[in-house]
């Protein structure tokens, strides 16, 4: 199937505009590139997971952190924001292997920490959207390499 977001335009529009008020610099590009990658590694989202990665290249994320990012909370090369964040990440995108809240009190506290109420906004409203584009993708069955315009 065509992407729903090009059989939609206005769909497609307005979830471009939401991407883009997400990137305002209220929250690094770096973080949440960092992220989106670990949503679509979770979601098995080869489309997403490619685009991702070349976004979070030219954002500036290392090599280092894109080796290392699934396996995180082992690594060095996050500081303890990006690890706020990824916790954040995995919990969005596994809500399903939760019986009880989605975001459990500690990560939500740890979040508190490192951001503010617009920056943790920003945040939820970026993963939901990864998410997002891994449904779409993956219900589609778009290949990993597919370039949007």
């Amino acid at each position: 199937m065509t992407n729903p977001a090009h059989v939609i335009p206005v769909a497609g529009q307005a979830i471009q505009t939401l991407t883009q008020a997400l990137q305002q610099d209220i929250v690094p590009l770096t973080t949440l590139m960092l992220t989106a990658v670990r949503a679509s590694q979770i979601n098995s989202g080869s489309a997403c997971l490619h685009a991702d990665i070349t976004e979070a290249r030219k954002a500036g994320v290392t090599e280092d952190q894109l080796a290392t990012v699934a396996a995180w909370r082992d690594s060095p090369f996050f500081t303890e924001a990006e690890r706020a964040a990824l916790a954040l990440a995995e919990a969005a995108a596994r809500q399903s292997d939760r019986s009880t809240d989605a975001v459990p009190d500690a990560l939500w506290d740890d979040l508190v920490t490192h951001y503010d109420v617009w920056q943790r906004a920003v945040l939820i409203l970026w993963i939901a959207t990864s998410n997002l584009f891994n449904t779409i993708n993956n219900v589609i069955r778009e290949p990993g390499g597919t370039t949007w315009i």
